[in-house]
């Protein structure tokens, strides 16, 4: 039987609001770990900023993919299969562990990717120190999206938070003492950046793992010998966690290639696009952790075979999720000045035409925004229904085909400029956003009782 409507909304908001203000912090790390070496110089910036974007996109793939272990553990929970839960997580754990180090050697090797990427040969040079001890936080990060994923099946994700929050102290406190010599530190110059990133990540992983080693057993869930299985066992993870990595890689890659279409546009134009990112980046990382909460509320109805109860925890998670980033469109249509002058001096000799920009650009992004947040919210309660298949299709044509092609053209042939390549890519997420919600709510009908 299907919760109370309110009772469901307090149990995704349970698992949501601290991952919400975990991504927070995980942004606010990124932003406070750039200033830091932003004081060595541009061109340090520049190569530490490429070097970190280019790793946390391979990392951000593989935690979409191993999003799905909190699919599996939620769906073993329903079904109260208790000796099915820990398996799923060694599973997962075992498979992270083997993609995390394909990762970290390909970043060890990042200098061959730059200068295939035509950078600078004095970005190449003062990145290899960085991304020599960054490598080495690749595998702890995928490690502890695994984690998280199977703290917030377990409805448990409040400890997700405080170790993020205390996280971004000690990255920053480090960063601080190994690049500029701070706290009595060895100044290491924009090397010590790479080794605070590492260090960091593995206090992180390794508190939450602790934590998660000290929740199984006060749980008292089993692992019996021989449940973990052969390889055949990792079928149901690599079937539905494949096309969600490629979701997600195509998310990215639509943002990616947005960036340089924007810098082929014009140095405005890119530091336009920057600036409404990093407004974007609020309301998304909101309806992330919205869409986290509701893929496992529907994959822990669907282990319970309560399909009214997986409809309905699907269909709440995207009503909340389109609320909120609906309240926050006051900000992008009412006070347009406020982002510019959060990102922009206004002593800058280009602010006002980049302010001018960036207030047309925000308008698209309060239509934006709360498609961008439906799609991603009506994604993931896809998974929590196992299909990923049909919406990577859905995503491929929404986000490449429609929102970069109509993009492209407005942009470019119309002459439209940025104002029409976010045109496009809005009318994309438009697509992908209203056709993946009805895909929910088709495939959620059809298993109800006739």
């Amino acid at each position: 039987m299907k919760p109370p409507r309110l009772l469901e909304i307090k149990a995704l908001i349970t698992i949501a609001l601290p991952l919400i203000f975990a991504y927070l912090a995980d942004v606010m790390m990124i932003i406070t770990a750039k200033m830091v070496v932003g004081r060595l110089g541009a061109i340090d910036l520049a190569a530490a900023g490429i070097s970190t974007d280019l790793s946390y996109q391979m990392c951000i793939i593989l935690m979409g993919f191993f999003s799905v272990v909190g699919v599996l553990v939620s769906e073993a929970r329903g079904a109260l299969n208790r000796e099915r839960i820990v398996p799923e997580l060694i599973r997962g754990m075992i498979l992270a562990g083997l993609l995390g180090l394909v990762v970290t050697v390909i970043v060890l090797n990042l200098g061959h990717v730059l200068k295939a990427l035509g950078q600078q040969p004095q970005v190449i040079a003062l990145a290899g120190p960085y991304y020599t001890g960054f490598a080495f936080a690749m595998l702890p990060i995928v490690w502890f999206g695994v984690l998280r994923s199977f703290a917030a099946a377990m409805m448990k994700t409040g400890f997700v938070l405080a170790v993020t929050v205390v996280t971004v102290i000690l990255n920053y406190f480090l960063m601080q003492g190994l690049v500029h010599g701070s706290f009595g530190f060895a100044k290491l110059g924009i090397a010590g950046a790479g080794i605070a990133w590492a260090v960091s990540m593995w206090f992180k992983f390794l508190c939450l793992a602790v934590y998660t080693f000290f929740l199984i057993r006060q749980r008292r869930l089993p692992l019996h010998p021989g449940t973990i299985g052969g390889p055949r066992a990792y079928g149901p993870l690599v079937k539905l966690g494949l096309p969600v990595a490629g979701i997600v890689a195509m998310e990215s890659g639509l943002f990616a290639t947005t960036s340089l279409l924007s810098g082929i546009l014009g140095t405005v134009e890119l530091a336009a696009y920057q600036m409404v990112m990093g407004w974007i980046a609020i309301p998304f990382v909101i309806s992330l952790g919205i869409s986290e909460g509701a893929m496992v509320r529907v994959a822990y109805f669907v282990g319970a075979r309560d399909p009214a109860a997986a409809r309905q925890a699907g269909n709440l998670g995207m009503l909340v999720g389109v609320g909120v980033p609906l309240l926050l469109v006051v900000i992008p249509v009412f006070a347009p000045g406020l982002i510019s002058h959060i990102f922009l001096d206004p002593s800058d000799p280009n602010f006002a035409q980049i302010g001018g920009l960036v207030a047309s650009l925000l308008l698209i992004a309060a239509v934006f925004q709360v498609f961008d947040g439906l799609q991603a919210i009506a994604s993931h309660a896809l998974r929590g229904l196992k299909d990923a298949v049909v919406p990577l299709i859905i995503a491929g044509i929404g986000y490449w085909l429609i929102g970069l092609g109509s993009g492209y053209l407005f942009g470019f042939h119309f002459g439209w400029g940025a104002i029409g390549l976010w045109g496009g890519v809005a009318i994309g997420l438009a697509f992908t956003g209203t056709l993946l919600a009805w895909r929910f709510e088709l495939l959620a009908k059809r298993q109800l009782p006739e």
